[in-house]
């Protein structure tokens, strides 16, 4: 959902996140003071307005406690542009010292294509209506009536004009309506350009292979080739080619590159991943080497993208790791200094889970039930039994691994496996989910140690 710039107080912040995401209120709260600071920021005159850089966040926690949730609602509710980065992604080999730029090149194609798609919805009525015309043409190509002397009427031309007139509007009828979606037509298509240099994929060299392309594209002309298809699909295609002619590119560029800069979200997972403990050989050489890659980005840098230079000084950074192996001292201190605010999200309770499993808006048990009832089979679970999957989980997670509420996840899986392997047969019965059901479905595996390591 996303409000207004002057109704996103930290306290209706906090509010929306609260509808997906159970807990967690000190890293709810950092999140919503630093988005309510870009408004504040953009209120101040011009020449403080740049002086003033975001307060960054380091999420402390587990994992499946809700540190990558928080950030994608957060970019939800404010409409901003969003990209999630694994920072052990700089750290493989060939990426070392090079490519940590592409974050930013990837955030601002996340942002094009949102500003693409919010003109197109625009311009879709336009869209469709040329697109109706052509495909008209197409059904009923012009015809061409002999040339006469000036001044010549021809009886004839008038009759059968009106005649074709009413032939069209009763072929506009039947498009309308369908009729016509199976009909074969032939129409011109746009091949899709071949990357020129694909073998740069993947090296961080990709720039150059786009370059290199929209080099070519300029000096050799777009092909297109002639296909047969439905009226169905000659529609789609049509309107989608009349909704890149009205759209104009250079404006969403523009719009797409100002979002960037002043409300871009960048969520750096597993930043603990690349903290290093002091060590002068091995691999934490190349951890510090990342760090140091990121630093001028995270600072303020300007990187190029094939849209033009993009600006970093004002985008939000929000990195996240566990910090079971390491600690955000353990930073280089130019990294530390440029994410002041830290936020220690706690592990979740049985509570939290027996919460998670029903409040928030997309929670477990209404996504399972609308899936069966889509197979006309409904799920009846009673209080009792979503109290025990609760237990199971954070049992499990007690035994094992702490995966957090990823953990009911697997659960539920497990738990409804045999009911949605026979839903169709099941049609409109109505299963209820009882405590009995739940131990007897879990039973075995709880009981083996063994297996629930594999299972659960």
């Amino acid at each position: 959902m996303k409000i207004s710039e002057s109704e996103l107080t930290p306290a209706q912040i906090v509010a929306e996140l609260d509808k997906y995401i159970i807990g967690q209120e000190k890293a709810k709260r950092a999140v919503a003071i630093a988005l309510r600071n870009r408004y504040r920021r953009k209120n101040l005159p011009e020449e403080l307005r740049d002086e003033v850089a975001p307060k960054n966040i380091i999420m402390i926690g587990p994992t499946g406690v809700g540190k990558t949730e928080i950030a994608r609602r957060l970019s939800r509710i404010a409409g901003a542009p969003f990209i999630k980065v694994e920072a052990t992604k700089y750290t493989e080999v060939g990426y070392v010292g090079r490519d940590v730029e592409s974050m930013i090149r990837d955030l601002t194609n996340v942002a094009v294509s949102e500003v693409k798609k919010e003109m197109s919805e625009e311009v879709e009525e336009i869209a469709k209506q040329r697109a109706e015309e052509a495909l008209l043409d197409i059904l009923l190509p012009p015809v061409s009536f002999p040339r006469r002397r000036p001044g010549e009427a021809d009886p004839s031309s008038k009759v059968q004009e009106e005649s074709r007139s009413s032939t069209r509007e009763r072929f506009r009828q039947m498009l309308r309506s369908g009729q016509l979606d199976e009909k074969l037509v032939e129409i011109e298509v746009k091949q899709p350009r071949a990357q020129v240099l694909g073998m740069f994929a993947g090296t961080g060299l990709e720039e150059m292979d786009q370059n290199l392309s929209n080099m070519f594209s300029s000096i050799f002309p777009e092909k297109k080739k002639r296909r047969k298809v439905t009226v169905k699909e000659a529609r789609k295609i049509l309107e989608e080619e009349e909704r890149d002619k009205l759209i104009d590119m250079d404006k969403v560029v523009k719009i797409a590159i100002e979002r960037v800069e002043q409300m871009g979200i960048v969520f750096l997972d597993e930043i603990d991943k690349i903290a290093h403990k002091g060590s002068t050989h091995g691999p934490d050489v190349s951890r510090e080497g990342v760090q140091r890659d990121i630093l001028p980005i995270v600072e303020g840098s300007t990187v190029m993208t094939k849209y033009g230079a993009v600006k970093t000084h004002h985008i939000l950074f929000i990195a996240a790791g566990a910090f079971h192996m390491s600690k955000p001292s353990d930073l280089i201190p130019e990294l530390q200094g440029r994410f002041p605010i830290r936020v220690e999200l706690q592990s979740l309770t049985t509570d939290d889970l027996e919460r998670i499993l029903v409040q928030p808006k997309n929670a477990l048990v209404k996504q399972y039930s609308a899936l069966l009832e889509t197979e006309g089979v409904k799920l009846d679970f009673t209080p009792e039994a979503i109290r025990e999957i609760a237990e199971i989980a954070s049992y499990v997670n007690s035994q094992t691994e702490n995966i957090g509420a990823r953990r009911l996840h697997t659960v539920m899986e497990l738990l409804l496996e045999d009911i949605s392997f026979t839903a169709p047969e099941l049609k409109g019965q109505t299963i209820p989910i009882t405590v009995e059901y739940v131990r007897s479905k879990l039973k075995d595996v709880l009981e083996n140690k063994d297996l629930s390591k594999y299972i659960l």
